[in-house]
């Protein structure tokens, strides 16, 4: 959630931030509307409870017909009391919703505009000449990495096994950013990847993309995570934390899930876009002031990975109206890729301000010891998905692929050859 007091103190920036996202600028003035109506029936409960306890102390001291006209004058009260409380419940509860309805403030810095709109910040690497390129799907199968028929026999569309040095290989670019986020300072985690849906809701994730999550219903009632920036986020949730000595960095592993809900018909070969899939991701707590310098640590983390497998890339500024909710500013870097002749995302990094930590009650304790609600962030440090860019980028005229030196002490193998 976003703060409160900027809805009151400045409602055209809040405005003015859900035009950018393309969302209802209107509920901001829900929000105006509901907290009034919130605060009124505090008062009016307040106010009635003072009376209360003020009549309680007249029939105290009462006797004979006065103390048993205070009896039900205090009747007659208890009852309006009730009421006012049973309203200032209901009021909170409207309060609470319109104000989750409300997604996180655009940065200032963010590109205007939608999905195309981005800004290219920078370009990394040659695009290298490929005669005749083949597709990640070809090489994997020539070379005995992946096996997308048998994935669709066993679990239907968009899942596959990973065979062989695809296996290798997947665990190798897994392992390699594990360690590197240990050699900066990240704690890695293995995550649980079912979470509550307390968890699942304050980290953005079951606003307008809740399609995307796959739930376990009946008397579970969990989700399966997208990212184990889920449970990462959760990992201190109600806690206040001590940032004296700087952010709080971890590392997850953990294997994803998504629906993928509306894309039917896209980047239906291969392993784009797939149900499940395993990541590293990097996700940082720190005191709001230190947010923009973390954003551009993580990036930074992310190009040193990306320069690992030595794949040519992009990193581009989201546009405001691209941003999930939780997000006030993302970056992406995009790898290119020969066979379709474009750049596709392989990692983002995003800043959340304190929109995940408001709805999580994470906080930290000031100068004075007065407790602040934190900031966090998120970012991609390896997935599934590169294996993509590493394939078709580093193939060979001869169907092998020769890995990056760097890589290929984790993977065990120089080149991966045709089976």
């Amino acid at each position: 959630m976003i703060d409160l007091k900027i809805v009151r103190d400045d409602p055209d920036l809040v405005r003015a931030s859900q035009r950018a996202r393309g969302e209802d600028p209107g509920l901001v003035d829900a929000l105006l509307e509901a907290d009034a109506e919130r605060r009124s029936a505090i008062v009016e409960a307040d106010t009635l409870r003072s009376e209360q306890k003020a009549l309680g102390k007249q029939v105290g001291k009462a006797q004979g017909e006065e103390k048993q006209a205070l009896l039900a004058k205090g009747k007659e009260l208890a009852e309006k009391v009730k009421a006012a409380v049973a309203r200032q419940a209901e009021a909170e509860a409207a309060t609470a919703r319109a104000h989750r309805a409300i997604s996180n403030i655009v940065a200032p810095q963010a590109p205007a505009g939608g999905e195309d709109d981005y800004v290219v910040l920078e370009h990394v690497g040659e695009v290298r000449e490929i005669e005749n390129p083949k597709d990640h799907l070809e090489l994997g199968e020539s070379l005995g990495l992946l096996d997308m028929e048998r994935g669709a026999k066993v679990s239907g569309s968009r899942f596959y096994f990973l065979t062989g040095q695809g296996a290798f290989l997947q665990l190798g670019l897994l392992n390699m950013a594990a360690q590197k986020a240990a050699a900066n300072g990240f704690q890695l985690m293995i995550p649980p990847v079912l979470v509550r849906p307390e968890v699942m809701e304050g980290t953005g994730f079951l606003g307008a993309h809740a399609d995307e999550v796959y739930h376990l219903d009946k008397d579970d009632d969990l989700y399966l995570v997208g990212t184990s920036e889920v449970p990462l986020a959760g990992y201190h949730m109600d806690e206040i934390l001590d940032l004296s000595d700087g952010p709080k960095r971890y590392a997850g592993w953990s294997t994803c899930f998504r629906r993928e809900a509306g894309s039917y018909g896209k980047d239906t070969r291969g392993i784009i876009r797939v149900h499940q899939f395993d990541k590293v991701e990097g996700f940082v707590y720190c005191k709001p002031e230190d947010a923009e310098a973390e954003h551009q640590r993580l990036l930074n983390w992310e190009k040193e990975m990306l320069a690992a497998i030595d794949v040519p890339y992009r990193i581009i500024d989201v546009a405001g109206g691209d941003l999930g909710s939780s997000a006030a500013r993302k970056f992406d870097c995009e790898a290119w890729i020969p066979t379709q002749n474009t750049y596709r995302e392989l990692t983002s990094t995003s800043n959340c301000t304190t929109f995940q930590a408001r709805r999580l009650s994470i906080r930290y304790r000031d100068s004075n010891g007065k407790p602040q609600v934190a900031a966090t962030l998120n970012g991609t440090l390896a997935t599934t998905r590169w294996l993509v860019a590493i394939l078709e980028n580093h193939q060979q005229p001869d169907g092998s692929v020769k890995l990056p030196p760097e890589l290929a002490k984790f993977v065990g193998t120089d080149v991966l050859t045709p089976q």
